[in-house]
């Protein structure tokens, strides 16, 4: 099967691109509370004051986005092959969603990380536009 990129498409590759930039934020931030709060490598979790510390929330933060950007990657780059702006504009939202997050949950208290819930609304719009792709290649819709 044969397929053009649509040229539009160039937006996803930039919105995958920031994607990486708010990862490679979010490392840095932890880099960061691991030298303020003096918890040295290969320690992923600091079990000062039972774990419930600033650095286990900065950390969390960060290790919560990775275990779903690749998924976040897959449906962006298949649902964009269909729907680039919309993707496009879905995978800001997501990211956005993803700042908030971090930054909520990186102060201390973990219930503020649901501030940066509304980024689920891009991320299922993603996996929408995912399934739309398949479906359209195969011929049933």
């Amino acid at each position: 099967m044969f397929f053009q990129v649509p040229a539009e498409y160039g937006y996803v590759i930039l919105v995958g691109a920031a994607s990486s930039a708010m990862v490679m934020w979010k490392a840095i931030r932890v880099g960061q509370a691991r030298k303020k709060h003096e918890v040295k490598y290969p320690v992923m979790y600091s079990s000062e004051n039972g774990g419930d510390n600033v650095f286990n929330c900065v950390q969390r933060a960060h290790q919560n986005t990775l275990e779903v950007y690749p998924q976040f990657l897959f449906f962006l780059a298949t649902g964009g092959l269909s729907c680039p702006k919309f993707c496009a504009g879905a995978g800001l939202l997501w990211i956005l969603g993803r700042i908030v997050y971090g930054l909520g949950y990186s102060t201390g208290k973990p219930e503020k990380r649901v501030q940066g819930a509304f980024g689920y609304l891009g991320y299922f719009g993603l996996f929408g536009c995912s399934i739309y792709t398949g479906l359209k290649m195969v011929d049933l819709v």
